[in-house]
């Protein structure tokens, strides 16, 4: 007999049926004015929400669900916040651990090689999502939530206020996971700099356009260029150009896989995911769910030309234009750094 895992939030959502006698309307109440504010629903509707949780729980009085996500504040707050919600408006006890992302992984993988329940639901990287579809040893949720859970399925549901859906189908067109959080690559920079008159004049002066966001990346190298070897200081505080990390991690890797090289070219044009060659320079022929290869001998782009620019650019601009240190930052130490505010700008 296979043992499933659940591969999303949808925990929470889709198997929200559980419960028991502790079950509380007032705490419901209490919860909606203390902690779920403001909401696009009124009070009234949140209630009506929550009567809802509170009858589809009783027949599951004493469940205990075991979930596991990494360690970043979105997560942290379900752990110790919404866990503690859930668990006094329905009686489920959720146990919400914390662990390092290369241990999610682990332990996804572990359980699917072992069919040995380790959790019962998992919030992992929707790149996930196509190993799940392959392996099918994960829920999907379309079929669940239209099958045996859809008495224990929120009716107020809409899987349209979910961003991100795209990524976590599969392609046998099945939902396997709800987003939770998401990694947004963003563009940001210092608006209060990039506004000074002055440095505006000595840019244009420099480079013979204005300064501004830049729309390649050309420009954002000659921005980098420029905060830290002409600007050099502001306010008497050394600044720098650029900002990113070089610690060996799990991280550093989805920083080049999402979405460095492809940003950078690699890959094929398309939306969510480029065809044949995705953004992580994987070649998957239209309509198949199986990857041919990532090396350009195999039909791939992840040491093709762009790419290999990308990781030198990426090099580069790390030891040239970023802060001492960088190198040794893994994205948790980096985003932390930030708050010195001495960076210029950062994608």
């Amino acid at each position: 007999m296979r043992k499933y895992l659940l591969s999303a939030v949808a925990v929470s959502a889709v198997i929200a049926g559980a419960g028991s006698a502790l079950a509380d309307a007032a705490a419901a109440q209490k919860w909606i004015d203390s902690e779920f504010q403001p909401s696009a629903l009124s009070k009234e509707e949140q209630m009506a929400e929550m009567e809802w949780f509170i009858k589809a729980a009783e027949p599951y009085a004493g469940m205990e669900i075991n979930v596991l996500s990494e360690g970043i504040p979105t997560h942290s707050y379900e752990s110790e916040v919404l866990t503690k919600a859930f668990e006094e408006i329905t009686g489920i006890k959720v146990n919400h651990q914390i662990l390092g992302e290369g241990e999610v992984v682990q332990a996804v993988q572990t359980q699917m090689q072992t069919q040995r329940n380790l959790y019962d639901g998992y919030v992992n990287d929707s790149d996930l999502i196509g190993t799940h579809a392959r392996l099918q040893l994960a829920y999907n949720l379309t079929d669940q939530m239209a099958g045996s859970w859809a008495a224990t399925t929120n009716p107020g549901l809409d899987l349209a206020d979910f961003m991100g859906t795209k990524f976590t189908t599969g392609p046998d067109g099945k939902l396997y996971q709800l987003p939770d959080q998401q990694f947004a690559n963003l563009y940001w920079f210092r608006k209060d700099w990039f506004d000074r008159a002055d440095l505006q004049e000595a840019f244009k002066a420099k480079y013979g356009y204005d300064l501004g966001v830049p729309v390649n990346w050309s420009a954002y190298e000659d921005i980098a260029e420029f905060f830290t070897n002409d600007v050099k200081e502001v306010d008497g505080v050394q600044i720098y150009g650029h900002m990113d990390y070089g610690k060996r991690a799990p991280d550093l890797g989805w920083r080049m896989t999402d979405a460095w090289l492809s940003m950078a070219g690699a890959g094929s044009p398309g939306e969510p995911n480029g065809i044949p060659i995705d953004e992580w320079g994987i070649r998957m022929e239209a309509g198949s769910c199986n990857p041919a290869g990532a090396s350009v001998s195999r039909g791939g782009e992840a040491n093709g030309p762009a790419a290999v620019y990308a990781i030198a650019k990426w090099d580069e601009w790390l030891r040239k234009y970023a802060p001492p240190g960088a190198a040794s930052y893994d994205f948790y130490q980096s985003l932390p750094a930030l708050s010195q505010g001495n960076v210029a700008q950062q994608i």
